[in-house]
């Protein structure tokens, strides 16, 4: 890969990549940092990385670091210990907020999931390889994100 393809491919997957880790930890210099060391290890890894599979592998090392940040601070959440409370009733809140409160809900694991095939529209099987689940492991934990 060469300087000309790779700011080719800084340009068409930057902001994507961002949208994914801003969504995941919703703070956006975090988010910022884990773009830049997406973009850093691809560069390093420049000669290795298949062109044709690049956004993949950079949403990958997104994700991986997003994961690596949340394990630093302890954040990791118990599913059965999360509780959603939405009002039905109350007509204030936009259908964005009320998605968003949910997916804060969410161990970081059934987000990024959640984040990758609703948000991002990648397939179950780009999903299974981006986070390094197995096909039917990313489809129960989308099932129990949904639900």
């Amino acid at each position: 890969m060469d300087v000309k393809t790779y700011n080719k491919i800084v340009d068409q997957h930057a902001d994507g990549l961002f949208r994914f880790a801003y969504s995941m930890c919703k703070d956006r210099d975090d988010a910022q940092d884990v773009v830049q060391d997406a973009f850093t290890k691809l560069w390093e890894r420049k000669d290795g990385v298949n062109v044709e599979k690049v956004k993949s592998y950079l949403f990958t090392t997104a994700h991986h670091k997003v994961i690596d940040m949340f394990r630093k601070a302890k954040r990791f959440q118990d599913i059965d210990n999360t509780t959603i409370h939405l009002s039905t009733t109350q007509q204030t809140h936009d259908l964005k907020e009320v998605l968003d409160e949910a997916l804060k809900t969410l161990p970081e694991i059934q987000k990024s999931v959640v984040l990758l095939r609703d948000y991002e529209g990648y397939n179950y099987e780009e999903i299974a390889d981006i986070t390094g689940l197995n096909l039917s492991q990313v489809k129960v934990y989308i099932f129990r994100a949904r639900q």
